[in-house]
């Protein structure tokens, strides 16, 4: 026969295990949001101490405006890790209580990928007979005016591949998709002049719109985009 005192002892206990199960798994809860909205809120720097001088074409939805802005940052050196960190500060710039161009906080860009310019192709190779059992190719340029052509030695294009994530959770108008790669367009002429024309992908694939209305199948010169988002043109 259990004793009184023994079953309140018993129940003391298990209360006591079912307070330090629930503290447990609200501290758990606590640190793992914590952790969450850091990640989202401010992109990592690079691993060093120094900061540079770097120049973020940021967007105003009030006036349509798009205006360059000095910030310190840290960024690491190798170009195409640079370029992604770039815009990842930049979409932080505008997650921030009070932006101008307020968007989701959290990483806009999963790759950033650099290709010289010209752009070539493949063609097949003249030589190869009808019966043969494979087709060869060969590598080719094009003297077509609409071929992506360097400006300048060493010129390059970038292929920025957005997350979907970010896409999804964009703005849908006309302006403000605009103003979105118009800053995009500014920030990475200002930081890497070697980028000439920028292309965009989402989650790896074509997209016809940022939200349904910029057009990201076209191919964006590199430029000082501090001008009205008017100028750029869109579906």
């Amino acid at each position: 026969m259990i004793s009184r005192h023994q079953r309140i002892v018993f129940w003391i206990l298990v209360v006591c295990i079912l307070g330090m199960g629930a503290l447990l798994f609200y501290e758990r809860e606590r640190d793992r949001k914590r952790v969450q909205a850091l990640g989202d809120a401010t992109p990592l720097d690079a691993p060093t101490a120094s900061t540079e001088a770097v120049t973020l074409y940021l967007a105003s939805d009030q006036d349509g405006s798009i205006a360059a802005a000095s910030r310190q940052i840290a960024l690491p050196t190798e170009i195409t890790a640079r370029a992604r960190a770039l815009l990842d500060h930049l979409n932080a710039e505008y997650a921030l209580d009070g932006s101008a161009h307020p968007l989701q906080s959290g990483a806009m860009v999963d790759d950033v990928f650099l290709l010289p310019l010209p752009i070539v192709g493949h063609t097949l190779d003249a030589r190869t007979s009808s019966d043969s059992s494979g087709t060869s190719t060969s590598l080719v340029s094009t003297d077509d005016a609409n071929t992506l052509q360097p400006q300048t030695v060493g010129g390059e294009l970038a292929v920025i591949n957005l997350r979907g994530s970010f896409v999804n959770q964009h703005p849908s108008g006309v302006e403000v998709e605009s103003l979105t790669l118009l800053s995009i367009v500014g920030t990475l002429h200002a930081n890497i002049p070697q980028i000439e024309q920028i292309k965009f992908l989402v989650d790896g694939q074509p997209r016809e719109t940022l939200a349904g209305h910029a057009d990201l199948l076209r191919t964006y010169p590199s430029r000082d985009t501090s001008t009205a988002a008017a100028a750029v043109p869109a579906n």
